[in-house]
């Protein structure tokens, strides 16, 4: 029988397109609804750490950045779901990395800067790696050049390629591949793989899905407002750096400003601009933030654990501290789950 018009039954439910899971896909979200905002911002004296200046990128720039990257990487010519080893002290160009592997269709696999060769050559070998980004100077070192003498030993291994100077020959240069014009239409995200651990022989593949679900946990008990500041001194090359820092930022459009390596003097500069700020840093740093006095821009201090561990009493309020930021602890089981709670 025809529903006679008028009838609420006759008129189907708009049901809202699930959003795509990805940090690609949060990243060009927050492009297209708040493209001037700062999303990406290095803290510290970057150009003495790996000789490039550190630069400020809105969402805007960054997804065109993005783009380009994933434009370049679709020339190589890898299958599908390839799996791309990054290997980065953190800062902005990891965050650029890792969204560009993402539109290209491939698995980003973040890996500890403090790796040395013979943990390199055991992560190309267990995840299989058929391509690796990285930094050509990382203080005194120079993974670039690390990386070449690495790849003699793994047929595997066939594309290597790096973000700043002292890019050697046979590394495709990454400063060359953002600068050609063009884009790429972004591929759905198939996930991340980390090593439990930080063990090179220990790949663990991690759905989109499952990493977004995680971060969404993460915020639920004190959310992050779009354009506020996640200054974090955690690396992201893990899960518990992925899922309080770049992950957590992207997903509420708010502004990601990364401190690696720490640095006292940076940090006392960075708190001391004047933007709503949530803090992220891991738990053995809180006695010594007990001694400062955290700028009232300081709104929440995550204290990050690996499980497993104590429950920290909250510290007095001095008299001339006040009752301070609110306090969470974030406990990371492995890379298997991050649990945060309100001190």
């Amino acid at each position: 029988m025809a529903q006679r018009a008028g009838n609420p039954a006759a008129v189907p439910a708009m049901v809202p397109a699930p959003r795509p899971a990805g940090l690609c896909a949060a990243l060009l979200a927050g492009a297209e609804a708040h493209p001037q905002r700062v999303v990406l911002r290095d803290a510290g004296d970057r150009a003495a750490w790996c000789g490039r200046p550190a630069i400020t990128w809105t969402y805007a720039a960054a997804a065109e950045i993005v783009g380009r990257l994933a434009r370049g990487f679709g020339a190589w010519r890898l299958p599908p779901g390839s799996r791309i080893g990054l290997w980065f002290s953190g800062g902005a160009e990891a965050a650029l990395a890792h969204c560009a592997v993402e539109a290209a269709g491939h698995l980003p696999c973040p890996m500890p800067a403090a790796w040395d060769a013979a943990a390199l050559s055991a992560a190309v070998e267990a995840a299989d790696l058929a391509a690796v980004l990285t930094e050509g100077r990382r203080g005194a070192r120079r993974p670039a050049e690390e990386l070449t003498v690495a790849a003699l030993r793994h047929f595997g291994l066939r594309y290597l390629a790096a973000f700043g100077p002292g890019v050697p020959d046979g590394v495709i240069s990454l400063d060359a591949l953002a600068l050609e014009r063009g884009g790429a239409e972004p591929a759905a995200s198939r996930g991340l793989v980390t090593f439990a651990g930080g063990a090179p022989d220990r790949p663990v593949h991690r759905a989109a899905e499952a990493l977004a679900e995680a971060v969404a946990a993460h915020l639920d008990p004190v959310p992050l407002a779009g354009g506020e500041r996640l200054l974090t001194l955690l690396p992201p090359h893990d899960l518990r750096g992925l899922v309080t820092g770049l992950g957590a930022a992207l997903a509420a459009g708010a502004t990601l400003e990364s401190l690696i390596p720490f640095d006292a003097a940076a940090l006392r500069a960075a708190l001391a601009r004047p933007v709503p700020t949530r803090l992220v840093v891991p738990a053995p740093f809180e006695a010594a933030l007990d001694g400062l006095v955290l700028p009232w821009t300081v709104r929440a201090l995550d204290l990050v654990h690996r499980a497993p561990a104590a429950r920290a009493a909250a510290p007095p309020a001095g008299p001339d501290r006040g009752a301070g930021p609110r306090r969470l602890d974030v406990v990371v089981h492995g890379e298997d789950a991050v649990l945060t709670r309100p001190r």
